[in-house]
């Protein structure tokens, strides 16, 4: 399988590898859309089971997005990783697994992390008005949204 994609993808492809029994690719941002869907359609993984984010707030690339897909007429995991910076969305993987749709928004949330083409994207676990995003670095571990809690709850905050 990994040969087949860095035939189609050549360079784009930057790592694949296996670690601790899970397989993974790093891929070029670019051919995120395209490699999602080969890995669909050719691959047979047919479930996006989760998508989720790291922040390295040090980083150009601020962020590296983690789609986690499972093939059951394989019975195997990848995952795929890739690389954006703060300022770029991601392509939404909703057209490609249904499933992707909540999975993006709660990324969005917890990161900030905008995916062009979703067909919903607001938040899911966190009131509309809340200000900032939890899962980023450089949101403090006991902060959060005083102001919101006050206004909403009539209460100060316990932190």
């Amino acid at each position: 399988m990994i040969s087949r994609l860095k035939g189609q993808h050549g360079s784009g492809i930057r790592e694949a590898n296996t670690y601790l029994g899970q397989k993974y690719v790093v891929a070029d941002s670019s051919l995120i859309p395209e490699l999602l869907q080969v890995l669909r359609d050719q691959e047979h993984f047919d479930y996006c089971v989760d998508i989720t984010a790291v922040h390295y707030p040090d980083r150009e690339k601020q962020f590296e997005v983690v789609w986690i897909l499972y093939s059951f007429p394989r019975n195997e995991r990848i995952r795929v990783k890739a690389s954006y910076a703060e300022v770029e969305s991601v392509p939404s993987a909703v057209p490609i697994w249904p499933t992707a749709n909540w999975l993006e928004r709660e990324v969005f949330d917890m990161f900030g992390i905008r995916f062009e083409g979703h067909p919903d994207l607001k938040r899911i676990l966190l009131p509309d008005g809340w200000k900032g995003h939890p899962l980023r670095k450089d949101y403090g571990i006991i902060q959060q949204d005083q102001e919101w809690v006050q206004i909403n709850l009539g209460i100060e905050s316990g932190q």
